[in-house]
């Protein structure tokens, strides 16, 4: 059983369309249950959630939290039933079946993984990115691409690392790689390219390779944030701008 876990903050514009698209793609036979964790959201995501739940024939829970992605998905193992454990961000969306399909990989023998990704975006760049995803390679992977992984191995190895307020998936994946316990699902799972959008696809891909750069020569997780904060991070001014358009930008860090 899948236990599915959806760490969210202010994503009232995608959150119903996620999970209707995890419904309707999936057998409730292997879903434990769908844990929404709300890291202190302003908008009407949490009555979005709310709403949706009590329609719904699979088991939907809204659980509060602190607000940080690591946090968020810790404390969503904690209240999670399933055997398998399955991270999704609030704008990307699985293929077909994902619970099948995670479920054989698992019966396999392989404990952690993803899907390859594709972006919302026909961009050469984007699409060329997207491509790469379906090689098994460390420099390829991150928290868009989804992930699931045994309850076993994501207590053996302690969840999320909290101090990282942002990275903090990357963090993970990088000790399942030193384990050699990382397969890559080929098939697709669709990620928003909204913040690529917002900021610029050759400004945001640069700030991501200096933090991907700085990690790998030994910065910390508060030198990490403090980077994001100054180079990516957006404001409350163009938040607040975008909202009204019907835009909600991440306000925490992710790989698009």
């Amino acid at each position: 059983m899948i236990s599915i876990i959806i760490p969210v903050l202010n994503e009232a514009v995608t959150i119903e369309s996620l999970l209707l698209h995890l419904c309707k793609n999936a057998s409730e036979t292997q879903i434990a249950d769908i844990l929404v964790i709300d890291g202190g959201s302003t908008d009407d995501t949490r009555t979005i959630v709310q709403r949706f739940s009590r329609n719904s024939t699979f088991p939907i829970q809204l659980i509060a939290s602190e607000k940080g992605r690591a946090k968020q998905m810790n404390t969503g193992a904690q209240h999670a039933t399933g055997t398998i454990l399955y991270f999704l961000h609030a704008d990307s969306f699985p293929p077909k079946g994902y619970d099948s399909l995670i479920s054989e990989a698992v019966q396999k023998g392989n404990p952690a993984g993803c899907f390859k990704m594709k972006f919302d975006s026909d961009h050469w760049w984007l699409r060329l990115a997207s491509w790469l995803t379906k090689f098994n390679w460390r420099a390829c992977r991150g928290g868009d691409q989804s992930q699931f992984i045994t309850r076993a191995l994501f207590d053996e190895i302690g969840g999320f690392d909290e101090t990282f307020v942002i990275y903090e998936d990357n963090i993970l994946i990088n000790e399942l790689y030193s384990r050699n316990k990382f397969i890559v699902i080929q098939e697709w799972i669709t990620s928003s390219a909204r913040l690529y959008r917002e900021k610029g696809i050759w400004n945001l891909q640069y700030h991501f390779w200096a933090i991907y750069v700085k990690r790998w020569l030994g910065a910390d997780a508060e030198e990490l944030y403090a980077y994001y904060v100054k180079h990516i991070k957006l404001h409350r001014k163009t938040s607040a701008t975008l909202s009204e358009k019907g835009v909600q930008p991440k306000e925490v860090f992710s790989d698009k």
